[in-house]
This record gives C-alpha cells, sequence and structure tokens, in this order.
C-alpha cells in the first residue's frame, strides 16, 4: 500500500496532469483561433485594394459631377443676369414710350371729347354709365363726416388731362 506522503504526491501528479492538458488543449484552441484570425486578416487585406481603388473612382466620378453641377450654375447665374439685364432694357426702352403714347392718347381723348361736346353744355342729356357709377360709389363709401366707411381706401386719378411731357 502507498503511504500519505506517496499519496499526496500522486494526488499532486494527476493535479498536475490535468491542469497540464487543460492548459494543452487551451493553447491549440488559442492557436486555431489566431490562425484564422491571421486568414481573415489577409482576406481582408486582399479585398481592401480594390475596394480602395473603388472608393477612389467613386470619389473622382463625384467631383466630377460636382464640377459639372457648378459650371451649370454659373451658367444659369450668368443667363439669370442677362434677362435681368434684358428686362431692365426692355422696360426703359419700351416702357417709357408706352407710358407717354398712353398719356397722350388719353389727352387727345380729352380734348376730343371736350371739344364735341361737354356735359354742362348739353344740361338735359343723361350722365354716363361711368359718372354714374362713380357717383354711387362716393355716395355709399362716405359717412355723414365726408369720410371714407370702407378700410381700404380708394385710388385717385392723378392725371390732368395734358398728359407727361
Amino acid at each position: 500500500m502507498l503511504t500519505g506522503g506517496q499519496l499526496a504526491g500522486l494526488i499532486v501528479a494527476v493535479f498536475w496532469a490535468v491542469l497540464v492538458t487543460f492548459i494543452a488543449l487551451t493553447l491549440l484552441r488559442l492557436a486555431r483561433l489566431l490562425r484564422e484570425a491571421g486568414e481573415v486578416v489577409r482576406d481582408i487585406g486582399d479585398q481592401a485594394g480594390p475596394l480602395m481603388d473603388d472608393m477612389t473612382r467613386t470619389v473622382q466620378r463625384a467631383n466630377e459631377q460636382l464640377g459639372r453641377t457648378d459650371v451649370i450654375t454659373k451658367q444659369v447665374a450668368g443667363v439669370t443676369q442677362n434677362v435681368s439685364a434684358v428686362t431692365t432694357v426692355m422696360t426703359s426702352v419700351v416702357g417709357g414710350p408706352l407710358v407717354k403714347a398712353a398719356a397722350f392718347s388719353y389727352g387727345v381723348r380729352k380734348a376730343l371729347g371736350s371739344r364735341d361736346g361737354d356735359d354742362a353744355a348739353h344740361p338735359g342729356d343723361a350722365p354716363s354709365r361711368q359718372d354714374a357709377s362713380r357717383q354711387d360709389r362716393s355716395r355709399r363709401g362716405r359717412s355723414r363726416n365726408g369720410r371714407s366707411r370702407s378700410a381700404r381706401p380708394e385710388l385717385q386719378a392723378r392725371s390732368s388731362g395734358r398728359g407727361r411731357g
């Protein structure tokens, strides 16, 4: 039989054998994990080059499109300025003479109208529809103190019948 010292030595030897086996299995698993991690890193390294090339091409295309958009934006700004200039020129070239022509024709109509027949010259004549509607509006729109009842003021004609000169 075994003595107490021999039994203790045997227990310690078995414990160390189990511990060494456990550590060996753990190291084998760790080695396998490191090998697989190395393969993953190699695969990523192999795929990173083409991915970087694709990303570089994509960024270059985006920059080209932004450059084209910038050119288009500048051209649209130029067109806007040109249209504004043309509008200003057309307003000054056509607008001024049109206003003068309208004022002149108004003056001619007034002069011919007053020469052909004044309302005061023919007291028996009924007032025109336009004069009657103006008088009616002015009566309806005024209160007893002569001020307008409505919130919106009526526009008064500013022309004296002579046109602009």
